[in-house]
């Protein structure tokens, strides 16, 4: 029973990673389809295969973050699927309404709200919840100030260009840009479905001598007891899945970030994934996940504002942050509930 548990929670975590790409799909190609450089298809194409790639290029510290969001000591497989079953509720509710709420955020309250269920408060390490918390607000302001800086600097650079050159040559850039923000997205989100298989793997082989823990499932950490490798077969299909995510596209909230935060010419789109690429890189290095969402929609409200004030849409950003600071509390209420109702059912 137990290992066909593990098999039904690692096969969710890898349907959550897909559900996270066609979700989060927006983040990475909205701008280069808003401006009309690539179709929606080819930007897909060009996401996806860029998220994949994101696999040879970085570490595992958001993994070993996501991993360590509660003590892995104190729970069960029960707990960590409720809260898979959690956070792929959420993410397709906010999907269907066109919300590009955090597949992040969802995943860690989801994770938290089932943890403390089982084992109350105590179970769940605090410091790593308000670091991830902090950046609702923290990624969309860093964001929104990389991004208005470079518009700003760009602008200054470039004053005394021909427009119609400038934007021919702004329309290859954004292929640059949409790049490095797509390799960043791959390298961020991807990493926190494998935290969570991660953290199943050492649930299950909990108390099992590490010498007996067959190779397809053995965690190397390091000196200071961080993840350092995850099997082969757990990136490979996190990558997979992600990409294969954005393949499918994810056109509601393409709508919302690409036309209706503020419009986006290619010189906008540059600035706004450029910025975004810069702080996803940052933040991967100092293995904080963060939202993809929060960032780019930041960075177009950043943008955005080298125009006017009046340029972007407040009205709807402002909505948009209720559905973020909603989404880890009502991730956590929900995994909770389903926990509990596999503690009525009596398959806890």
């Amino acid at each position: 029973m137990d290992f066909t548990l593990l098999i039904v929670i690692i096969t969710l975590a890898f349907l959550f990673d897909f559900i996270n790409g066609f979700h989060d799909a927006a983040n990475s190609i909205a701008t280069i389809v808003s401006t009309k450089v690539l179709t929606p298809f080819q930007a897909v194409l060009w996401a996806a295969f860029f998220n994949f790639l994101a696999y040879a290029i970085f570490e595992l510290k958001i993994a070993d973050t996501i991993a360590k969001v509660v003590d892995t000591d104190f729970i069960t497989l029960h707990v960590i699927l409720a809260g898979i079953i959690a956070a792929i509720l959420w993410n397709l509710l906010t999907w269907y309404l066109g919300i590009p709420s955090s597949s992040s955020h969802t995943l860690v309250g989801g994770f938290a709200g089932a943890a403390i269920a089982h084992a109350g408060w105590g179970v769940v390490h605090s410091d790593k919840i308000i670091k991830i918390a902090s950046f609702i607000f923290l990624a969309p302001i860093l964001g929104m100030i990389i991004s208005y800086f470079i518009s700003v600097l760009l602008l200054n650079l470039l004053q005394k260009g021909n427009p119609h050159i400038l934007e021919k040559y702004f329309k290859q850039l954004q292929l640059f840009s949409s790049a490095l923000f797509s390799l960043g997205h791959g390298g961020n989100d991807a990493q926190k479905v494998m935290g969570i298989i991660a953290a199943t793997l050492m649930v299950y082989f909990h108390g099992v001598d590490p010498a007996s823990i067959p190779q397809w499932a053995h965690i190397t950490l390091n000196d200071a007891g961080q993840i350092h490798a995850i099997p082969h077969w757990v990136v490979f299909g996190c990558y997979a899945a992600i990409g294969a995510g954005t393949l499918s596209g994810g056109w509601r909230i393409v709508k919302t970030m690409g036309t209706k935060i503020t419009k986006l010419t290619p010189f906008e789109g540059v600035a706004a994934e450029t910025a975004g690429a810069l702080l996803l890189f940052g933040t991967d290095a100092f293995g904080i996940p963060v939202s993809t969402t929060h960032t780019i929609t930041g960075a177009i409200m950043g943008t955005g504002l080298t125009k006017r004030v009046t340029a972007v849409r407040w009205g709807v950003t402002i909505n948009l942050m209720y559905a973020w600071i909603l989404t880890i509390p009502v991730s956590m209420g929900i995994a909770a509930l389903v926990y509990y109702l596999f503690v009525w059912f009596g398959w806890s």
